[in-house]
């Protein structure tokens, strides 16, 4: 027996969709496009993340890959690898953990580069792209196979690099200047 694929015409109605699984899916032209697993190296890079950025802002505004982020353009939804979320997302988020496009954006975006030049493509242009449309003010790019931390700063509309950074290089960041990490510790 073949079953139909499912087709949602509007956010709205992908958000009520329950499979009863834990999948995780990309809203592409009105389809569901499951999000395959992470790489354990990219797990492990989002995990010690986690650790640095929780002694800053606290353990309910750091969110994992799981939390759902709408976006415009296709697909209409992104799971960054880590976010770090407002005050105020921490109520808004207690029923589902999705950031919608009518909530304010999330102060931090971070991605971990997977293998491949599509994945590639992915992280440097497209989620660039669609995370500087939603206004976020600080995305950055984490390059497993360059060794290198791309940190990218909203100025205006648009993101200017605020650097590449490598080896023994503090990893600067104008939202969390307090931060003391460097791109070698990350690899």
């Amino acid at each position: 027996m073949t079953q139909a694929k499912v087709r949602f015409h509007s956010f709205e109605e992908y958000l009520t969709y329950d499979d009863g699984t834990d999948a995780l899916y990309e809203l592409f032209n009105g389809e569901l496009i499951e999000v395959p697993p992470e790489s354990g190296l990219n797990v492990g890079i989002a995990a010690f993340l986690f650790g640095q950025f929780l002694s800053i802002v606290g353990h309910l505004r750091v969110r994992p890959h799981g939390l759902e982020l709408e976006v415009r353009g296709e697909p209409r939804n992104r799971y960054p690898d880590l976010t770090i979320i407002r005050e105020e997302h921490i109520q808004q988020l207690l029923r589902r953990n999705t950031i919608r496009l009518s909530m304010a954006p999330p102060v931090l975006v971070i991605e971990v580069v997977s293998p491949g030049e599509l994945q590639r493509d992915r992280d440097y242009v497209a989620k660039r792209s669609q995370y500087q449309d939603r206004g976020i003010p600080e995305y950055w790019i984490v390059d497993p196979d360059a060794q290198t931390v791309t940190v990218l700063g909203l100025h205006g509309n648009r993101y200017e690099e605020t650097g590449v950074f490598r080896g023994d290089d503090r990893i600067v960041s104008s939202t969390f200047p307090e931060l003391v990490l460097t791109a070698q510790q990350l690899f």
